[in-house]
């Protein structure tokens, strides 16, 4: 199965919720498929596609494709509504562009750490998350070179979210249900002081 030359389309659409090919397992990609000319300038289209969201991951069901890759890039203009405690509190630091393709992920500590995250294919909402502060990914790079990861804190997270879509799962999947809110609403609650300490909103991705 060959992948769909993203200049056959005008612009790479994001699914939302509903569309199949979200709660479809991603297949992995051969080494053909990875070096191929359609890969890398899918994966450009892919980087522009989630810094217009904005975003800081985006995985490949997410624009309708089945496969198992992923692009991530956390920029520090995505922090910028943090103060220093929140960014201390979520151990979060700027993550340079990245590809990850057919990753397998292990934890490194129990899912413990509770944040409120978004999703690009769930617009305007989030909710209270559950993940591992430590993970490890083997996975291949943008070149099909074997690449292990070793993350903590939002980093980590990202990459659980990310490779969650690969296999055809959603934060609402793994989400405290009854902190499950419109965006809308958090903003509000959160200027009133309760919202909880998680606020403001993760960025989607």
């Amino acid at each position: 199965m060959g992948l769909k030359h993203p200049r056959a389309v005008e612009s790479l659409t994001i699914r939302i919720m509903g569309d199949p090919v979200l709660r479809q397992r991603a297949r992995p990609l051969t080494a053909e498929e990875i070096t191929s000319k359609a890969t890398q300038e899918l994966i450009d289209a892919m980087r522009e596609t989630m810094h217009r969201a904005p975003g800081v991951g985006l995985a490949a069901p997410q624009i309708g494709l089945p496969v198992q890759l992923a692009v991530i890039e956390d920029r520090e203009t995505s922090m910028r509504e943090l103060s220093a405690r929140q960014r201390k509190e979520r151990e979060r630091k700027p993550v340079s562009f990245h590809v990850i393709v057919n990753p397998a992920l292990t934890l490194e500590s129990p899912p413990e750490v509770e944040f409120f995250e978004g999703c690009l294919s769930l617009p305007g909402y989030l909710a209270m998350v559950p993940r591992a502060r430590r993970i490890k990914v083997e996975c291949l790079d943008h070149r099909g070179r074997p690449r292990t990861i070793h993350a903590s804190g939002w980093y980590a997270r990202i990459l659980q979210h990310e490779i969650d879509h690969l296999a055809g799962a959603v934060y609402l999947d793994r989400m405290r249900s009854t902190t499950f809110t419109s965006l809308e609403n958090h903003k509000r609650f959160a200027a009133a002081g309760t919202a909880g300490k998680n606020a403001p909103v993760a960025p989607p991705s």
